[in-house]
């Protein structure tokens, strides 16, 4: 051997034990007596040094290392184990053992592969970009016989929301089947409020109106451009192998308008498209929550100031909800 053995001793049966001065133990297993007494045709020292080199990067401490009968004898297999207190080597000689050891080797490294790429997901600070679609509602908080309800009633479907984001998730506290992350970043939303029937937005010198247009429309429509920033502390839920299962968060948005414009299709399909600021709110705030399932996650956002200006438009909240990727 390539060390010095401080005790050589054989454990009933079929176990070779070998301790060595730095308290290291190298324990051999093998079917019988007579199986470790055919140690001598191995060329032990090649065994260890490769041993050596493969314990570098066995995953968990455990593997099976499995190599070629040319290397160390005909058809064998060293099934390696590491444990705190030594290093096991199995010998074992059957070509059935050969296949489970390869298949055993490819397993384990396709599960420590995996549990480290869960371990990065969960520690890194993740930095990304998103989309956003969903609906608009209007949530009525007073009503108004300038403002009767019936003349902006929206098109549950025609009304929708896209928005860019970019952001990152930085993780404040971290646990083994729960973590607390805060979402923060940037985007860029759309907000369409398509109307019911042939009423048309218009901007009045006292405020916003909703006349019906007197023609058949296809669509009406006031739309509005903001650029805003979310910040939403999650909880991420995991399983027992580290695996995602969901997350929930709940936080607040700050939107500032960039644009606003009305378009209206004509039944020739036609198109007018007039930009102007209709008496909005040039800043919307509120509150939102986001539910997580894999990749997707799903939000509802609800503004807590008006939409229109006060006395300038119907005294209504916007609500929407939808789907993230």
């Amino acid at each position: 051997m390539f060390a010095n053995a401080e005790n050589l001793t054989t454990h009933p049966a079929d176990s070779l034990v070998i301790r060595f001065a730095n308290r290291t133990r190298l324990v051999i297993y093998a079917p019988n007596k007579a199986a470790i007494q055919a140690l001598s045709s191995y060329d032990l020292n090649k065994i260890v040094r490769e041993m050596g080199m493969k314990l570098d990067s066995l995953p968990d401490g455990k593997t099976a290392i499995s190599q070629d009968g040319g290397q160390f004898l005909k058809d064998t297999v060293l099934v390696v184990t590491k444990k705190k207190d030594g290093v096991t080597i199995v010998i074992n000689n059957t070509e059935d053992t050969l296949r489970n050891g390869s298949k055993q080797i490819d397993k384990q490294d396709r599960d420590y592969q995996s549990a480290k790429r869960r371990k990065n997901d969960r520690n890194r600070s993740s930095f990304d970009y998103g989309l956003s679609i969903g609906l608009n509602n209007f949530i009525q908080q007073s009503s108004s016989p300038a403002y009767p309800e019936d003349s902006y009633d929206l098109r549950p479907i025609g009304s929708r929301y896209v928005a860019l984001s970019m952001g990152a998730m930085p993780t404040i506290i971290r646990g083994k089947y729960a973590s607390l992350k805060l979402y923060y970043g940037v985007e860029v939303a759309w907000n369409n409020f398509m109307f019911e029937g042939n009423n048309i937005a218009e901007k009045t010198p006292t405020g916003v109106a909703f006349p019906d247009a007197g023609r058949d429309l296809r669509k009406s429509k006031l739309t509005v451009a903001t650029i805003g920033v979310p910040v939403v502390p999650r909880v991420t839920f995991y399983n027992s192998d580290g695996r995602k299962i969901c997350h929930l968060g709940v936080g607040g948005y700050v939107n500032y308008r960039l644009d606003s414009y009305r378009k209206i299709k004509e039944a020739d399909g036609s198109k007018d498209r007039r930009h102007s600021d209709y008496y909005l709110n040039n800043y919307r705030y509120g509150l939102m929550a986001h539910l997580g399932l894999r990749s997707l996650d799903f939000f509802v956002k609800y503004d807590l100031n008006p939409l229109f200006q006060t006395d300038k438009g119907p005294d209504v909240r916007t609500l929407t909800f939808g789907i993230g990727f």
